[in-house]
């Protein structure tokens, strides 16, 4: 799919793929940020242990929306 030169990329926040609004498969709000998944499964796994996934980004200097 090609991208339109104004779209933003996130990266996901569990296994570090680039995804932007309109590729992401699944999305999620979590302390006011939404979060954008490559995968429903990768939405589940920041699910059940967010603060893990939040910390390791904060960690390496990995920015979300």
């Amino acid at each position: 799919m090609k991208h339109q030169s104004n779209e933003r990329n996130f990266k996901d926040p569990v296994c570090g793929m680039e995804v932007s609004r309109i590729t992401a498969s699944d999305e999620l709000e979590y302390q006011g940020k939404i979060y954008y998944f490559c995968a429903t499964s990768c939405r589940e796994a920041f699910e059940s242990e967010p603060e893990k996934y939040i910390r390791h980004h904060r960690q390496h200097g990995i920015k979300q929306s």
